[in-house]
């Protein structure tokens, strides 16, 4: 990102992380500008990261791409505050407000901007997100570009093919996380009930799902057929999945993000008629 000036309008934790993840990737600091509207935090940020901090206007005004990174609730009054080029040559656009859609923002700033909707995981706060992206019409291959190193910088990005499919990949990667966590926090009581100490429980989770995880990233096998490899005909391991399988593991699960995919379009909706 060489030569490009980026400025984040919210300085919460997924600009923070934005921040020092472009930093880590050798991005010069005096490229990156923040606002806030708590300015102790802003400061604070600034004389960590060595980077200027600024007005909403003042980025607008400089910054040839802006991240909106601040609540769904207040992003309407944010938007609507600023005043930007009216020519179609205007920054990159990039909204990590979860539940505004590009038709929302193009209501607010003018269809002529180049936008991109993001929708990341909370594992970007430690560089090991991932995130859904999609953009208007009028974002250039170069503006593509820019935004997925601008995501790349917490973990990885993916781009959809509709809008649609952000509503997708909120159920599945945005609210992700708590599944993992919900299932590893049952594995451990689980794992107390049958005598073991907290500590062990937990140490035994935590890196039984670390393990698991790096073993599907690394390895050449699906999911599936990892499965299949650890699960000996008349084990342990056997009679615990058939157990999950009776109990109706998969339905609970393609119920549970239908679910959360009927309310992120339900935000989204509910959003417009504000």
């Amino acid at each position: 990102m060489d030569s490009i000036n980026i400025g984040f309008i919210g300085a919460g934790n997924m600009a923070n992380s934005l921040i020092r993840g472009l930093l880590a990737r050798g991005m010069d600091s005096t490229s990156i500008r923040a606002a806030d509207i708590d300015n102790d935090k802003l400061q604070q940020l600034a004389a960590d990261c060595k980077i200027t901090a600024a007005s909403n206007q003042q980025i607008a005004d400089c910054a040839d791409v802006i991240v909106l990174a601040v609540k769904p609730q207040v992003i309407e009054g944010v938007c609507t505050g600023l005043h930007l080029p009216e020519a179609e040559q205007g920054p990159l656009i990039v909204s990590i407000a979860a539940g505004i859609t590009l038709g929302h923002l193009q209501s607010w700033l003018g269809k002529q901007h180049a936008m991109v909707r993001c929708m990341p995981n909370t594992p970007a706060l430690i560089g090991k997100g991932v995130s859904g992206l999609f953009g208007n019409a009028n974002i250039t291959e170069r503006q593509r570009q820019l935004a997925t190193q601008l995501m790349d910088s917490v973990g990885i990005s993916v781009w959809v093919d509709s809008e649609s499919d952000i509503d997708a990949v909120t159920a599945v990667s945005g609210s992700g996380p708590a599944y993992f966590f919900l299932f590893m926090e049952a594995l451990q009581d689980a794992a107390r009930e049958l005598g073991l100490s907290k500590e062990i429980a937990k140490t035994l989770v935590y890196q039984t799902a670390t393990g698991a995880a790096e073993l599907a990233i690394r390895s050449e096998d699906d999911i599936c057929e990892l499965r299949q490899k650890v699960t000996s005909p008349g084990g342990t391991t056997e009679q615990a999945l058939n157990q999950f399988e009776e109990d109706g593991l998969r339905e609970t699960v393609k119920r549970a993000l239908a679910s959360a995919r009927a309310r992120s379009i339900e935000l989204a909706k509910e959003f417009g008629k504000n």
